[in-house]
C-alpha cells in the first residue's frame, strides 16, 4: 500500500473498488488489490456488469447451464455467482472489521426503480440467491425506492441505498433505515446483523451544475456544487446518527448507516483526477473508486478533508441559487437520468446475452 492510500485509511476512509467482473476474480486481480491496495469492498451496478459480460467469453460455461431460463434470471445468476465469489474474497475483511467492511453489492433490476413492492420481492430473491452474509442488495433511492429500502431493512436485508443526489433524499433514506430497524427489532430480528450504506453520487452533480452555469454565463462558480453538497450530506449524517431515535436502536445493537461517496472519478479534465477523494475525507466514510482513480490517488493523491464550515457550504448553494441554478431541479434530473442510464445498460445487457446464448453452439 502506498503512503497516500495508507494515509487515507488512517484518516478513517474505507477504500472500495467500483468494479467487478469474472475476469477480475479469476485472474486474482481483486485479491491482489485487497492485499496491496487496502481495498475492503466492491460496488457495482448494471452498467459495470453490462461491460463485464459484454464479450461473454468468461461466462460461456455458466451461460450453457442457465440459457433455458428467462433472460432476467440469466442475468441474476451470472451476477450472483460473481458476487458470491467476491464475497469469499472479502470474507476475512468482513470478519476482521466486525462487518464494517468486506461488502459486495448486487443491484435489483433498474426497471423496478419505481415499483416498491417488486423491488422488495427481488431484493429478497437476490439475498437468497447469493446467500452470503456480506452481500448488500443495492436499491435505487427513488421515491418508491425509499419505501422499498425501509421494507427490505425490516425484513433483515442489508441494503446499499444508491443513486442519492440531494441532502433531502439522503435524509429520507436514513429515516427509512431507522424505521426499518425499529420494525425489525419489534419483529424479534437481531438488528446487529443488519447493515446499510447510503451511496451519494458526487461528480455528476458538478457535471450538471457546471453545464448550467456555463449556459448562464457564470463559469467562475463551476466546480463548487458537488463538494458543498457532500459536506451538507455529512453534516446531516452526523445529526441523524446522534439523535435519540438512533441511540435507542443502537442500544439494541444497531449500526450507523455509513455514507459512501460514489461516482468519484473526475469527469472534467480540468479538475484534478483525485479531487473527489482528496476533498471527501471524513471518519467512518467509504469512497468507492474506479481503478483508474484509485491508481491516480496511490500515485499522487494527498489526504485533504471534508470537514469545513457548514455555513460556507450553504453559502455556496445560496450563490448558485442567486446565479439561477435550481438545485432541486438539478437533483431531480440527475436521479431520472441515473435510473435511465442503468435501464439502458440493462436492456443492452439483455440484448448482448441473447446474442451470446444464440451462438453458444456455433
Amino acid at each position: 500500500m502506498t503512503d497516500s492510500l495508507c494515509e487515507l485509511v488512517q484518516a478513517g476512509v474505507s477504500i472500495w473498488l467500483d468494479d467487478l467482473s469474472r475476469d477480475r476474480l479469476t485472474s486474482g486481480s481483486l485479491a491482489e488489490m485487497v492485499k496491496n491496495d487496502c481495498v475492503t469492498g466492491v460496488t457495482t451496478n448494471p452498467s459495470i456488469f453490462a461491460a463485464a459480460i459484454a464479450d461473454g467469453r468468461s461466462y460461456q460455461d455458466q451461460l450453457r447451464e442457465v440459457r433455458s431460463l428467462p433472460i432476467a434470471e440469466v442475468i441474476q445468476h451470472l451476477c450472483a455467482q460473481d458476487v458470491q465469489n467476491a464475497c469469499d474474497v472479502f470474507a476475512a475483511t468482513f470478519k476482521n472489521t466486525d462487518g464494517d467492511d468486506g461488502w459486495v453489492s448486487i443491484e435489483v433490476a433498474p426497471t423496478l426503480a419505481h415499483d416498491a413492492q417488486a423491488t422488495v420481492a427481488q431484493a429478497q430473491q437476490l439475498k437468497d440467491l447469493v446467500g452470503k452474509e456480506n452481500a448488500f442488495v443495492k436499491i435505487p433511492a427513488t421515491h418508491e425506492g425509499v419505501e422499498a429500502i425501509e421494507e427490505a431493512i425490516a425484513r433483515g436485508i442489508s441494503v446499499n441505498a444508491t443513486l442519492i443526489f440531494s441532502v433531502a433524499r439522503y435524509e429520507e433514506v436514513t429515516l427509512a433505515y431507522l424505521r426499518g430497524l425499529a420494525r425489525a427489532a419489534k419483529d424479534g430480528r437481531d438488528i446487529s446483523r443488519i447493515r446499510s450504506v447510503a451511496s451519494v453520487f458526487i461528480s455528476r452533480v458538478d457535471t450538471e451544475v457546471d453545464r448550467r452555469l456555463a449556459e448562464l454565463g457564470h463559469p467562475e462558480l463551476q466546480g463548487e456544487a458537488a463538494v458543498a453538497n457532500a459536506r451538507l450530506v455529512y453534516e446531516k449524517a452526523r445529526e441523524v446518527f446522534s439523535s435519540q431515535s438512533y441511540e435507542e436502536l443502537a442500544s439494541q445493537g444497531a449500526h450507523v448507516q455509513r455514507v459512501l461517496w460514489a461516482s468519484t472519478g473526475t469527469k472534467n479534465p480540468h479538475y484534478s483526477d483525485t479531487r473527489y477523494v482528496t476533498e471527501l475525507v471524513a471518519p467512518h466514510t467509504i469512497n468507492t473508486m474506479p481503478e483508474k482513480t484509485l491508481r491516480a490517488f496511490a500515485d499522487h493523491g494527498h489526504v485533504g478533508t471534508l470537514f469545513g464550515d457548514k455555513e460556507q457550504a450553504e453559502a455556496v448553494f445560496g450563490t448558485l441559487a442567486s446565479a439561477g441554478i435550481d438545485l432541486a431541479d438539478v437533483f431531480s434530473v440527475l436521479e431520472s437520468e441515473g435510473v435511465q442510464k442503468f435501464i439502458d445498460a440493462w436492456h443492452a445487457l439483455e440484448t448482448n446475452l441473447k446474442t451470446a446464448i444464440s451462438t453458444l453452439d456455433k
